[in-house]
């Protein structure tokens, strides 16, 4: 069965404008915040892959090539909206207004990082993959049931589609009608699986069909197209018409984690091929260059301010107090257990060094 769904772009890969309608939207203000996010989320994950080689946090997940999904649809939120990421989707945190020092906290093991700023409904990253998406079904119903117009968000990658929590999530926000976007980064790859031998489906925007939603294809490389069809998904929940299924194209780099080698599954040659054609950050500077608003001088200090952010964030993460280990015991049950609190000294004489 062919369905058509046509990618929307608003950018091609030159920075040509192919959506006249969206010229007077697209302003310099406009386009200087996309270019300062995305260089500032690019600076941050290339930071935490070092700092992984370098035993300074766990695994680590990136998602450099990500950047304009990531950007373009967080910055379509509001303030007292809901975000609901999985564990690649740091960049889209870090835009939404994340704490930095938290993020790294999180990926150096420590259960400080899932905690939000005050007043930010941040959920934890969502490490079982679709577990996120009934949540954010469930939290989009509340606020509809509060008489809110606030919305939520859940991002997943292409191997969540195949999840049963996938088809829950998008069932139950389907009748209810609440207000939430399934926002799905097509990255090609489910771990090491490609697209066509995990799904038949030609397109996962068509999976919106079995539960009355729009589906929606887009060029997840556009921050343009990312903004403005995120933007109006969110308005079309928040108008009490039900959610809406994005399907956002685009391309990791990079492993699936730090503790992946990709030359084993894919070839990295066409990665690495890629970058001078769809590259999320060179359209966007291709764009801005083309309509005479590119500032060398300015991108520059954004750079720098993103670099000097970064290293006070990791620096506040590597002085955090050290975690009590006791902790992974005493919180398991009100009263441990004799079993649990005989693991418990034992753990604690094993890294005391035997005393």
């Amino acid at each position: 069965m062919q369905v058509d769904f046509p990618i929307v772009q608003v950018i091609d890969t030159q920075g040509n404008l192919v959506s006249p309608e969206y010229k007077d939207r697209i302003t310099e203000d406009l386009a200087k915040s996309f270019l300062q996010h995305l260089i500032r989320i690019r600076v941050f994950d290339r930071k935490a892959i070092s700092l992984q080689r370098q035993g300074r946090i766990g695994t680590y997940a990136p998602y450099e090539g990500q950047e304009a999904s990531q950007v373009g649809s967080a910055l379509a939120l509001k303030d007292d909206d809901w975000f609901f990421p999985t564990y690649r989707d740091h960049g889209a945190a870090m835009t939404f207004g994340h704490s930095l020092r938290n993020i790294l906290l999180f990926w150096n093991g420590r259960n400080e990082g899932c905690v939000p700023p005050d007043g930010k409904k941040i959920f934890p990253p969502g490490i079982p993959i679709a577990t996120q998406l009934p949540h954010a079904a469930g939290a989009a119903y509340a606020e509809k049931l509060k008489g809110t117009k606030n919305a939520a968000i859940a991002y997943f990658g292409d191997g969540a589609t195949s999840e049963g929590d996938f088809h829950e999530g998008l069932n139950f926000a389907s009748v209810v009608k609440a207000p939430v976007v399934f926002f799905n980064q097509n990255n090609q790859y489910a771990i090491s699986v490609p697209i066509h031998k995990q799904m038949n489906s030609k397109t996962i925007a068509q999976k919106a069909i079995a539960y009355d939603m729009p589906g929606v294809r887009i060029d997840g490389n556009d921050v343009f197209a990312v903004y403005f069809e995120t933007l109006k998904a969110l308005e079309r929940g928040r108008n009490g018409e039900g959610p809406t299924l994005i399907e956002a194209l685009t391309w990791r780099y990079g492993a699936h984690t730090t503790a992946d080698d990709p030359t084993k599954y894919r070839n990295q040659a066409e990665s690495n091929d890629r970058r001078n054609e769809i590259d999320p950050i060179l359209r966007l500077e291709r764009w801005m260059k083309n309509e005479g608003m590119y500032d060398e001088k300015w991108v520059k200090e954004v750079e720098v301010k993103a670099v000097e952010e970064i290293e006070a964030a990791v620096s506040e993460m590597e002085q955090y107090p050290t975690a009590n280990p006791a902790d992974i015991f005493d919180y398991v049950f009100e009263t441990p257990t004799w079993t649990i609190e005989q693991q418990k000294q034992d753990y604690l004489k094993l890294i005391g060094g035997g005393k």
